[in-house]
Order: structure tokens, then C-alpha cells, then sequence
């Protein structure tokens, strides 16, 4: 039966992010990649667009036609709406399969309640498959990213999101520590919004906001009163001098000690030369701005202002901290046997936030670890629910306990 059931599709890993969902099909890698957006016509109740045909419609609809977000902060927001992405989704993976109905492995966020993964299943189910799986977004992020999840030693990951971040320590197929919190991209953006509102009487848009974070967005350095010198070393990050001290500014920094297992620790990737910023990450270039076009909140008229990634930097401030006290209540948290394997192993980063300039030395500073930016950071959690559907039966493990479909 399993081979007959082989013949009509693939089996599928969906990342149903807030932000994007990835699809990757078995044998095939990840085949579709489209922001979570559908647009609805209220009207005849039918489908208008999906995935990036909708995200170009916000905010640029006429009232019967609304663009829809299904999901928020992680988890499904409109139930009906997110069945009707994923099933177009899945169409879309399978185009030549309109009897596929293949078994699903869907990445949510470590702290989803089990209301919201059965409303997860439930549109899963829904857009067509014959059976559903869960897996946690940082235990597929840490498999996406080459971690050996299975072996008892303590891995760290930090996920950034479009709607949540999830830290959390796995080892031995399982989350020992974890750690969810409802900031991430969507999050900053909103932050972008309200500053620059506060500040410039300009009302921007939700695209807007977003091309701001990806052009300008910079993490600013920890306040030095708060900076351990020891965790600065191990991080591989410059000393601070002390009051009267005579050295030269420019001096080298002290050489990290090596990196077991194959892990670098950040300062040590290459840079590109395209960001300045990545050779001097305490720095900020005043000179970096953008113009950027709303409407001015005193007239009602359209408005350019020309923006600053210093400014980028202090709205952002707020949710970047939040961030930073999510993965030192973690390291809290750590069981004593697998602190040991954290200092060895660091901490690796993945996600579309995790591509913010100035974020792996500013957590550096903050918990005195390497810190490991993965090469694809937006797959990781996608590749990593790939991967189980490759080999299903050796990662049963790392898969949440089902619950029967009534």
C-alpha cells in the first residue's frame, strides 16, 4: 500500500513560516519558496493571487479584495485562510499530481500549544495530505544547519523568524532547553514604523519598513559598562582599553583560541567586501542612508525623508535586547553536563533575522561564545523537515508524539 501511495506524490516538508513558506519535496529539494500571503475576493469568496503576486498587492487593494496573512507570531491566525495557501502551495509543488496526496512534515514553533499544532494538522489535512507529522522549528533548524542531534552533546540554536524566535539546546533527538518568544522580522518592522513615525510624522508601509531593515539595518554594539572582557576574548572580539591605557587604537586583537569540530567563530568567516560594516561591526556609517516615501501625518500629502541606519539602529534596539535576553535566559537554564559542549560548539544562528549586520558580535558580547552564522539561514528550517521526509524512519525521533485524527 505505502508503494501505491509512492506512485501518486512525493512527500513534502513545509516551513509555514509567518513570514515565507518554503515547500520541499523528497527527492527533489526545496521546490517553491513564496511569502505567506493570500488575497481574497470578499466578494466571490475565490482565490485573487497567492505568495508573491498577493505581498505586491498590500496595501494596494480596493475594499472587496483583502490580502491575508494567515499566520501570526508563529502560529495560524485564520484557519480558512491558511488551508486555501497550503493547498494552492502543494499544487504548485506537485503540477502534474492532482491525485497526490503525500504525507506532510509541517515545522512549527517550539511554543505552540497543542490547540494551535492541531489547527496546524487540520490545514494540512485539509489542503490534501493523507498523513501529518510535527516537528519543532529549532530542532529542524539545528538539522538543517549539520548539527548531529542525535549524539548526547549539547547543541545550541538560535532561529529568527518573521514572527517568533526560538532558542533552544537539543541533544540526543530532543529539546532539553527551549525558549520561544514572539519577536522577530515582523516585529523589527513595526519598531521601523513607529519610529519613524514618532520621529519624522511619516506613516511608512509594511514593504517600506522591510526594505529599510534589509538596506539599513545594523545592530548597534552592547553599552561598554555592561561588557565582560573575558566573554569578549572568547568571543573573538577586540578588548576594551582601560582608563589611561597607551596602546594603539588600531591594534590587532588577541587571536581566539581554535575552534573544535570544525566550527569557526564569526570573525573568522571571510567578509565580504560589499559591508564595510562586517570588518568594523562597533561602527556605525553616518553617511549610510535611503529616501524612503510615506505620507506626512501633519499634511496627508506624500512625503520623502531620507533615512539613517544609525536611526534604523536605535528603532530596532528594543526587539534586537529582547532577543539577547532570550538566549542568556536559556544558557540559564543549561544543565551543567551540557554547558561544557556550548563553549565548545557555540552557538549557531539561523533564520531571516539572523542576517541583520552586527547581530552574531553583539550576541558575542553578550554571552562570550563563538557564534555560527549558517550558509543558507532562510532553508535551515526547511532542510532540516526535508530531511526527516528523506529518511523518515531514522528521524522518527526528533518528530513531536501524534495525536489521532477523529
Amino acid at each position: 500500500m505505502a508503494f501505491a501511495w509512492a506512485l501518486l506524490g512525493h512527500d513534502i516538508a513545509v516551513d509555514l513560516g509567518t513570514a515565507n513558506t518554503l515547500v520541499y519535496v523528497r527527492r527533489k529539494g526545496i521546490v517553491l519558496n513564496e511569502p505567506s500571503v493570500i488575497a481574497i475576493n470578499l466578494h466571490k469568496n475565490t482565490v485573487v493571487a497567492v505568495g508573491k503576486a498577493a505581498k505586491r498587492m498590500v496595501g494596494r487593494t480596493p475594499p472587496h479584495i483583502a490580502t491575508i496573512r494567515p499566520l501570526k507570531d508563529g502560529v495560524i491566525a485564520d484557519l480558512d485562510a491558511a488551508e486555501r495557501m497550503l493547498r494552492l502551495f502543494i499544487q504548485k509543488a506537485h503540477p502534474s499530481r492532482f491525485l497526490a496526496r503525500p504525507r506532510i512534515v509541517v515545522a512549527v514553533p517550539s511554543g505552540t500549544t497543542s490547540i494551535e499544532q492541531r489547527a496546524v494538522k487540520e490545514a494540512a489535512y485539509e489542503a490534501g495530505a493523507r498523513r501529518v507529522h510535527i516537528i519543532e522549528e529549532p530542532m529542524a533548524a539545528a538539522i538543517g544547519a549539520g548539527l548531529k542531534v542525535g549524539e548526547a552533546t549539547g547543541n545550541m540554536v538560535v532561529d529568527i523568524g518573521g514572527g517568533t524566535t526560538e532558542v533552544a539546546i537539543v541533544s540526543m533527538s530532543g529539546v532539553v532547553v527551549a525558549k520561544s518568544v514572539r519577536v522577530g522580522g515582523d516585529e523589527l518592522d513595526e519598531a521601523i514604523v513607529t519610529h519613524i513615525k514618532k520621529e519624522h510624522a511619516l506613516l511608512l508601509g509594511e514593504r517600506t519598513a522591510e526594505r529599510l531593515k534589509i538596506d539599513l539595518g545594523i545592530v548597534r554594539a552592547a553599552p561598554e559598562t555592561g561588557a565582560d572582557p573575558v566573554g569578549r576574548h572568547r568571543a573573538g572580539l577586540a578588548m576594551p582599553a582601560e582608563d589611561g591605557a597607551a596602546g594603539p587604537v588600531d591594534e590587532e586583537p588577541p587571536e581566539p583560541p581554535p575552534a573544535p569540530r570544525g566550527w569557526n567563530p564569526f570573525r573568522s568567516r571571510p567578509k565580504p567586501e560589499s559591508a564595510p560594516q562586517a570588518a568594523a561591526p562597533r561602527t556605525l556609517d553616518p553617511r549610510a542612508s535611503a529616501p524612503v516615501r510615506g505620507r506626512d501625518l501633519v499634511s496627508g500629502l506624500p512625503k520623502t525623508a531620507t533615512i539613517t541606519a544609525e536611526q534604523i539602529s536605535e528603532a530596532i534596539e528594543d526587539q534586537v535586547q529582547a532577543i539577547v535576553d532570550a538566549v542568556q535566559t536559556t544558557l540559564d537554564q543549561c544543565p551543567a553536563e551540557l554547558a561544557g559542549d556550548l563553549l565548545d560548539n557555540g552557538i549557531v544562528l539561523t533564520g531571516g533575522g539572523a542576517l541583520l549586520r552586527g547581530l552574531p558580535e553583539r550576541m558575542g558580547e553578550a554571552t562570550g561564545m563563538p557564534i555560527r552564522l549558517v550558509d543558507k539561514p532562510l532553508y535551515s528550517v526547511a532542510l532540516g523537515a526535508g530531511r526527516c521526509v528523506e529518511r523518515f524512519q531514522a528521524m522518527r525521533d526528533v518528530l513531536l508524539p501524534e495525536w489521532s485524527r477523529r
